[in-house]
């Protein structure tokens, strides 16, 4: 299969769900084989930062990639929404620190993808990993792995103590539909911890039109967009995460109570196996 990039240009602006700063996003076409990237256009020389699991700085409620002294935090949904729909090479032109969040899925970006379309590139995508043997991340009773498979295939259970959460869990193909099944399913917090991560200086850029708020009476914001939207938010963050590997390998990744951590160990363990194979 041919390698595509977008047809024309996207522009987005938003806060940034940690940061509380507002961005503008461009999103440009970019040359074959050069992958999806973002651009610092706020720093001097505009530095570049590849979205590549090497790139990889921190996973503390979110993914930031980083080179040199140039970061660029909470990438998931976008680079989520880019794989999910087809895109192999992107440059992604930013002015701050921080994706903007949007309405907390990667439906907007999607929709963005949509209307400019893709541009089919002369170069072939390259020969995805086909997994032969399970690799295996856990931390206590939360893991990530990866399975092999005759399809690529995204499966993932949550267990919260809220009634309105509780134990959910949810499988979806590559196959299928992405924009309809995973990218409209918005990221959410629970009422409890959110004074206390204000305190610690994350989700400053937070509100009740850009997540979805779980306590103890039920969620806060509702109508929800699935029955089961938390675990398909999850599915979608693991998407954005593991497209740090360029392209999926042929496995069934399966994830239970995981973390941006788990997902990021997990894309490094399969890294480590596609050099070996290479």
């Amino acid at each position: 299969m041919q390698q595509h990039t977008i047809a024309a240009e996207i522009i987005q602006t938003g806060v940034g769900l940690h940061s509380g700063v507002s961005t503008n996003v461009r999103i440009l076409p970019a040359e074959p084989g050069s992958g999806r990237y973002f651009v610092r256009v706020d720093l001097p020389d505009s530095p570049m930062i590849p979205a590549h699991v090497t790139a990889v700085n921190q996973t503390l409620l979110s993914t930031e990639l980083s080179k040199g002294e140039a970061c660029i935090r909470t990438v998931e949904h976008l680079l989520a929404a880019l794989i999910g729909m087809g895109v192999d090479n992107a440059r992604i032109e930013i002015d701050g620190p921080e994706v903007p969040l949007l309405d907390g899925s990667a439906k907007l970006w999607i929709k963005s993808i949509a209307e400019v379309g893709l541009l089919s590139q002369p170069i072939s995508q390259p020969v995805p990993l086909v997994l032969q043997e399970p690799i295996w991340i856990h931390e206590n009773d939360a893991f990530a792995c990866a399975l092999p498979s005759s399809e690529t295939r995204f499966s993932y259970g949550i267990d919260f103590e809220l009634a309105a959460i509780g134990n959910q869990w949810h499988s979806w193909s590559l196959s299928t539909n992405f924009d309809q099944e995973i990218a409209p399913a918005r990221t959410f917090g629970l009422l409890h911890q959110i004074e206390h991560l204000q305190k610690t200086g994350l989700i400053k850029g937070g509100s009740l039109d850009n997540a979805l708020v779980c306590g103890e009476e039920g969620w806060v914001n509702p109508p929800l967009r699935f029955a089961n939207e938390p675990v398909r938010h999850k599915i979608l963050d693991l998407v954005g995460d593991l497209s740090l590997l360029g392209t999926f390998p042929q496995a069934h990744f399966l994830a239970y109570k995981a973390s941006h951590n788990l997902h990021i160990q997990l894309a490094r363990k399969i890294l480590e196996l596609q050099l070996i194979q290479v």
